[in-house]
């Protein structure tokens, strides 16, 4: 099944926190908290202003983004968690060190 959100909408796939922390302390399931990073999956058309103007969004799939704890909607799709929110929800994009260097 092929999903594509509607309007200003964003389908986003959580990225597993670690399971060690930084001092290789092994933490639990039920410790772990649900990460805020993810990695765009789908991205709608974008927001349709007053006047019938549709605003891009600024966000692509395979960017990947920070959001806040309880963002968005949680949905199974084809077998797989996912997370339905808007782009507002999104708290920025976060830039690979590579790609930043390429571009200065």
């Amino acid at each position: 099944m092929h999903f594509r959100p509607l309007h200003d909408r964003v389908v986003v796939r959580r990225i597993e926190a670690e399971e060690k922390s930084s001092g290789g302390i092994i933490i639990p399931d039920t410790a772990k908290e649900k990460p805020q990073e993810g990695e765009v999956v789908a991205v709608g058309p974008g927001a349709r202003a007053e006047d019938g103007t549709v605003t891009a969004p600024d966000v692509r799939v395979g960017d990947r983004v920070l959001f806040g704890k309880w963002s968005g909607t949680e949905v199974r799709i084809d077998g797989e968690d996912l997370l339905i929110m808007k782009e507002s929800d999104i708290l920025g994009v976060i830039e690979q060190a590579e790609a930043l260097k390429k571009a200065a």
